[in-house]
């Protein structure tokens, strides 16, 4: 059971280091802000594998904490860090470990993580795919099928990335099992040792469903993402081979089949666009109806049993 919003949202971790000030949340164009720095932390961990310095774990944990506080005061960040194309100039990888990283913030304190615990979430799901930096860029952007070769050679990422992570002298170990068990599945099928349900760490669990919804909608180039709903939807129908059910419904409460942008008929025929989800309704987001000469009414489908979304329309 998913504890009470205020027991979860309002709590902010001690930071790693003395004299860190305390986070403050961003709103706005400063959710656009974060995002970006996040980005760009991630983007520096690329000159960190082959290197030697110290990993700066205070600093990364100051920044978590911001978007902690951030994620907690609203959506802005959320949606933010969903939008499925990176900035021009940014390297896909370290977009997509910054998605991961919002992503598995938000479903962690949706799981009840809070202080601590979802300081070492966030930073095991900033720097899960480290490892991928060593690969061929071949490897990790073809778009057709693998050979057997390639796809073990993909497949070292997982212990790669852990290996990285042990080295730079992580705060806790934790952070070491969930980068190196991302890829476990609950019914034994994922790698590289084959977990199975309890035997997978909850924190690889947690960043290995936020990783497959963002590289779902956000591939790298010049694999085409699939639409959010469309990503939701293929999860959902392999919750029983792959994904814990209670994780399964932490996502749909999270990001809905129908996050806001996508384009919708209702069952009276009405076309419109989403503009914010019910986290305790995922089918039934607030859409704003589209009038022929632009915007029109804003309806909260919660509050209109009759009515439903009978699917997502093209732009």
């Amino acid at each position: 059971m998913t504890p009470p919003a205020h027991l979860v949202r309002d709590v902010v971790w001690e930071p790693l280091a003395l004299g860190l000030p305390a986070a403050r949340p961003a709103a706005g164009g400063a959710a656009e802000e974060l995002f970006e720095r996040l980005v760009r932390f991630a983007a520096g961990t690329k000159a960190r594998v082959a290197g030697d310095e110290p990993f700066p774990w205070p600093a990364l944990d100051r920044l978590l904490q911001e978007a902690a506080a951030s994620l907690a005061a609203g959506d802005d960040l959320f949606w933010v860090a969903l939008r499925p194309a990176p900035p021009e100039g940014v390297e896909h990888l370290a977009f997509h470990q910054a998605r991961v990283a919002v992503l598995a913030l938000r479903l962690g304190a949706a799981l009840g993580y809070a202080g601590r615990r979802l300081g070492e979430l966030g930073m095991a799901a900033c720097v899960f795919d480290v490892g991928l930096w060593q690969l061929p860029e071949h490897v990790v952007r073809r778009a057709d099928p693998l050979s057997p070769h390639e796809e073990s050679l993909f497949r070292s990422h997982a212990r790669a990335s852990a290996a990285l992570v042990r080295r730079w002298a992580p705060p806790s170990e934790v952070i070491v099992d969930a980068v190196a068990q991302h890829h476990e599945r609950e019914q034994g099928q994922g790698y590289p040792q084959g977990l199975r349900g309890p035997a997978i760490h909850p924190d690889a669990k947690v960043v290995g469903l936020a990783d497959t919804y963002a590289t779902l909608t956000a591939p790298p180039p010049p694999r085409a993402g699939r639409p959010p709903h469309e990503a939701v939807r293929e999860i959902v129908r392999a919750r029983h081979r792959a994904f814990d059910p209670v994780l399964i419904k932490a996502l749909l409460g999270e990001t809905s089949l129908f996050p806001p942008g996508t384009l919708v008929r209702l069952s009276t025929g009405e076309i419109g666009r989403v503009t914010a989800p019910n986290r305790h309704h995922p089918l039934r987001p607030r859409v704003e109806l589209l009038a022929p000469g632009g915007r029109g009414r804003v309806v909260d489908l919660v509050e209109m049993p009759f009515v439903y979304i009978a699917g997502p329309v093209s732009q």
